[in-house]
Parts: C-alpha cells; sequence; structure tokens
C-alpha cells in the first residue's frame, strides 16, 4: 500500500528488500527488479526501499547500485572519471557536508533548464549554438547555489564572496569569481565537442 508525503501529497511507494536480494512492490504486490525502480524514478514515482527483515532505509544504497548498473551498461555514461575522482576526494574533508547541498542544488537547477538545454543541443547542429546563453544560466545557477549555500550556512558566504574568491584571485580574470572562470572552461571544452560531432555528421 502507498504512503503519502506529507510535504507535497505525492504518494510514496514502499519497497521491501529480502534477504534474497528480491524486491517486492508493495503498491502493485509485485516483486520488481532494478530496472523497473529505474523507470519508476524516470516516470516521477517517489519511492522508499526497506529492508524487509529490519525495516531500516536502505533506498540510498539502492539507488547508488541503480546508477553503477546504469554506469556498467557501457552506453552514454553521465559520471566522469574526472568527477568521481573530485567526489571521492570530499570523503572526510571538512567540506563534506557541503558537497549534498551543493550537487542537489546544481541538479535541480539543471533540471527545471532541462529543456530549455535540449533546444540550444539541437540548434547546434544546426550552427544556431547560443554558448553566450548557456554561459549566462551557468552563472544564474551559481548564483542561485551561493544564495542558497548563505541560508544553509552564513559562514560560507563569506568564503563565496571574500576568502575563497581571494585565494583564487590570481587564477581569474578580474571581477570575476574563479567559478565563472572554470564554467567558462567547460563551454569552450563543451563548444569542442559540439564542433567535432558537427564535422563527423557532415
Amino acid at each position: 500500500m502507498a504512503e503519502t508525503d506529507q510535504t507535497t501529497a505525492a504518494p510514496v511507494v514502499k519497497i521491501k528488500k529480502y534477504a534474497n536480494r528480491r524486491l517486492y512492490n508493495t503498491a502493485t504486490s509485485s516483486y520488481v527488479t532494478l530496472e523497473n525502480l529505474c523507470q519508476m524514478v524516470k516516470d516521477g514515482q517517489d519511492f522508499v526501499v526497506e529492508d524487509a527483515k529490519t525495516g531500516e532505509d536502505i533506498t540510498r544504497g539502492v539507488l547508488t547500485q541503480i546508477i553503477f548498473e546504469e554506469e556498467s551498461k557501457g552506453g552514454q555514461q553521465l559520471l566522469p572519471i574526472g568527477f568521481l575522482r573530485r567526489l571521492i576526494s570530499f570523503y572526510g574533508d571538512s567540506l563534506q557536508t557541503l558537497v549534498p547541498s551543493y550537487l542537489e542544488v546544481s541538479m535541480a537547477s539543471f533540471q527545471r533548464n532541462q529543456e530549455q538545454m535540449r533546444q540550444y543541443m539541437a540548434e547546434a547542429f544546426g550552427e544556431m549554438f547560443p554558448f553566450r546563453s548557456i554561459e549566462e544560466m551557468g552563472r544564474q545557477n551559481m548564483a542561485m547555489f551561493q544564495r542558497a549555500m548563505t541560508m544553509f550556512n552564513p559562514f560560507v558566504a563569506g568564503m563565496t564572496e571574500g576568502g575563497a574568491d581571494k585565494a583564487a584571485g590570481d587564477k581569474a580574470a578580474p571581477g570575476e569569481k574563479p567559478e565563472v572562470d572554470t564554467l567558462k572552461k567547460q563551454m569552450e571544452e563543451l563548444r569542442k565537442q559540439v564542433e567535432a560531432l558537427a564535422r563527423n555528421k557532415g
């Protein structure tokens, strides 16, 4: 039987995981696979996974397993090696507690802009790719993240506005934040990739 999230009034399906690793959907009274759960995520269906014996919430582990399965299929991987290395390096770091909030805010922002991003990518193959628009979107996303971090921890705001920027000031252009400088480099890499794809297509 489905539960209800009081904050969103959206049904939350309870999945039970048994010792034999089988997953049971209590809403449909049927066994499901990781692939089924992956599709539920894509469909916007929220769920929690509990250990059938102990009742422990193991949703995080199951979602991580889904990502591992998707990354192992040999198609288009979403997690670059560089990103994984940087992510691993934050475990045990003093900034570890800030990373989840940063990733969540960044991904939520990207998701809100996904339709516009799809349009930009489609136009890229017509030699109409608006790099300036995407760069501006990146600036807005970074500004939004900094505002969110201010609410989470005022000390972080001081770092982003002063200490951190000052430490990286020599690497950034005058008047620009180092995050924007990094974003520019990423956009340049994206531009090169799109141009390469366009050449291959032609």
